[in-house]
């Protein structure tokens, strides 16, 4: 049958095997014994790696519809903000639980200790929010108010990308460290909150509408 006679689009199916392939790659890898000399630490790292990279994708939906007029990445957009807040709740089970035991005195002596296990931990109260108000019965309930606390994910992909940095060791004002990987993931976010003030958007849809018109205009 075809999926789209059961309203499944093809970007839904990339979007949710895409969201749990690196789980089910990564249970297999521990189960056969494939992760590095260090699993707990790989385990946690690849998962803050992936919920950094879903969030990234979920700001980037309606960015890519107001430079493309796409609206599929909107209709997907709440999927991929739960995966990564899936994988940013994994990466603090495998933390807090697999390397710490949950031991909260230790767990508190660390946040105290280096702040950027704090900052993560900011950001991850906010993706916990964020994922259990998603819903429409929530949207309905909150009426602003839902649209309000929704906008604190620009400040939660803030702390997130220097949460990243930091736990690279990479300093973002100097450029030195680790920098590579959270210096693109900055300025991609950079560019997706431009993107997002109104007086830019306008002019970026305003720019795709010429171009589009344009194109219709030109002689095949």
């Amino acid at each position: 049958m075809n999926i789209r006679n059961r309203g499944i689009t093809p970007t839904q199916v990339i979007v949710h095997v895409l969201g749990w392939l690196p789980l089910v790659f990564t249970i297999a890898q521990v189960a056969t014994g494939n992760m590095t000399v260090n699993p707990i630490q790989a385990t946690e790292q690849r998962f803050g790696r992936i919920a950094v990279y879903f969030l990234i994708l979920s700001l980037a939906c309606t960015p890519i519809v107001t430079l493309t007029g796409w609206r599929e990445p909107i209709k997907r957009r709440r999927a991929i903000g739960l995966y990564a807040f899936l994988y940013a709740a994994l990466h603090f089970t495998v933390f807090a639980g697999v390397d710490y035991g949950f031991d909260i005195k230790q767990i508190l002596q660390l946040v105290s200790e280096k702040s950027f296990i704090l900052l993560g931990f900011t950001a991850g109260l906010i993706l916990l929010a964020l994922a259990i108000t998603s819903f429409r019965w929530w949207m309905r309930l909150m009426g602003k108010g839902w649209q309000s606390l929704h906008r604190t994910i620009y400040l939660g992909g803030v702390i997130v990308v220097i949460h990243y940095a930091m736990a690279r060791k990479a300093n973002l004002s100097t450029l030195s460290g680790d920098i590579l990987q959270p210096l693109i993931i900055g300025s991609l976010l950079i560019i997706l909150l431009l993107l997002r003030i109104p007086s830019i958007r306008r002019q970026a849809a305003s720019l795709r509408q010429r171009i589009n018109a344009s194109r219709m205009l030109s002689p095949k």
